[in-house]
């Protein structure tokens, strides 16, 4: 569709770029920013560059970070000898929301989908060894998506991990199977945290 505006076509475009946005929404978006008055449609530009310019990823677990060490690295109170491996950055929030876990994180920033082309040095695992082979951690909780390339990745992790002699659970099943953790309510992940299951 062409509009009157090459700069507004532009804006569209970019928006329908963004996950999960289409033409129509990118449009609604776009039309928005036209509506509102300056200094919110500034507010909205500056957050988002300030964002590229000084968010990063923890150089611990991969989560996300305005420093070198995120909050819950460098938080004492956490519990270190415990790890929850998840995919994404947004996991960490859904489960640290339950309250139910005090240890730390590890970010993979994926799963292994052959499929897709992702093998297992496409994600952060060398970190993850690196800090097992430190030797403070003694359990690794997997909680990765209860889907296929998640159980795959979890497999793989817990068959690469079981000869250092680490504790290794599953999270329990009361995730359905085929869906995020982000998009899972605060008790449902708690019970899974909690009836997280060894794996042989």
């Amino acid at each position: 569709m062409e509009y009157s505006s090459r700069l507004l076509s532009n804006l569209i475009d970019e928006f329908a770029r963004l996950p999960s946005i289409g033409r129509k929404t990118a449009q609604r978006l776009a039309f928005h920013i036209l509506k509102v008055d300056r200094e919110e449609a500034v507010r909205l530009a500056r957050a988002i560059e300030e964002v590229k310019n000084s968010v990063r990823y923890c150089a611990q677990c991969g989560n996300i970070s305005e420093s070198e060490m995120c909050l819950m690295c460098s938080d004492s109170r956490r519990n270190p000898a415990i790890v929850c491996v998840v995919e994404q950055p947004s996991d960490v929030v859904a489960l640290d929301k339950t309250g139910q876990y005090q240890g730390q994180y590890h970010v993979l920033h994926g799963s292994i989908s052959p499929l897709d082309g992702r093998g297992p040095d496409d994600i952060n695992l060398a970190s993850l060894l690196a800090r097992v082979r430190a030797g403070v951690v003694k359990e690794v909780i997997l909680a990765t998506n209860p889907n296929v390339s998640g159980e795959a990745t979890a497999m793989y992790i817990s068959q690469l991990l079981q000869p250092l002699g680490l504790n290794i659970s599953r999270i329990a099943r009361g995730i359905p199977m085929g869906s995020d953790l982000e998009y899972s309510d605060q008790s449902t992940l708690a019970r899974a945290l909690e009836g997280r299951q060894r794996m042989e």
